[in-house]
């Protein structure tokens, strides 16, 4: 059809052998841990020689980045989903505000590190990929401002309050529930310092 635009086919495949050596990388980082992902490794899942990658990716760190940016979009596609059950009385929200993110990075231990930890002391994210790490934050405040919890001492107090409790349910009991069965206290208790009650509802 005249006027319809050229695909560039070209660009497909570069964008969709990106895409293979990203999964690729989170294979190696599920099955032997993020610190041990290895150029060879990731080459040979992909089929391809190490040395190929380059064309792809500059580093070992450009693949780290790339993993970062999709973990926080991966996170930011997962909490969208789970918005039609977001409660509307306030410290349930919130509950269901912990839960997604807890459950989200137990799920994977190596994704929430990159995400969360400073586990690779040689690796910071490029501004590109600490994108969608930013609009996460910015869903979560405005979603938190709706219920009334606005300083940024509180918000920093929930993040660190939900990041804890999965650390230490990721160092003491994976796989299991110890702190998962605790999400909801501890979040009953910030509730209860920042004086929200399930009798306020967001608009």
């Amino acid at each position: 059809m005249l006027g319809e635009p050229k695909r560039d086919r070209k660009s497909e495949r570069r964008t969709a052998t990106r895409r293979e050596i990203v999964d690729a990388a989170w294979q190696v980082a599920r099955d032997r841990g993020l610190s041990q992902v290895t150029l060879r490794d990731v080459a040979d899942l992909v089929g391809m020689r190490a040395p190929s990658l380059y064309t792809h990716f500059a580093s070992k760190n450009a693949i780290y980045d790339a993993m970062f940016g999709d973990a926080w979009t991966q996170f930011l596609e997962y909490s969208k989903t789970a918005e039609a059950n977001e409660p509307r009385p306030s410290r349930s929200a919130m509950r269901f505000y912990a839960r997604v993110f807890f459950d989200f990075a137990v799920a994977f231990p190596a994704r929430h590190q990159l995400m969360n930890l400073r586990t690779l002391p040689d690796f910071t994210p490029s501004p590109e990929a600490y994108a969608p790490s930013v609009a996460v934050m910015a869903d979560f405040i405005a979603r938190m401002a709706r219920h009334g919890v606005r300083e940024q001492a509180d918000i920093d107090l929930f993040v660190a309050i939900v990041g804890g409790m999965i650390d230490a349910q990721l160092a003491n009991d994976p796989g299991g529930t110890r702190w998962s069965a605790l999400l909801d206290r501890g979040i009953d208790m910030f509730a209860d310092n920042v004086g929200i009650t399930d009798e306020r509802t967001r608009p």
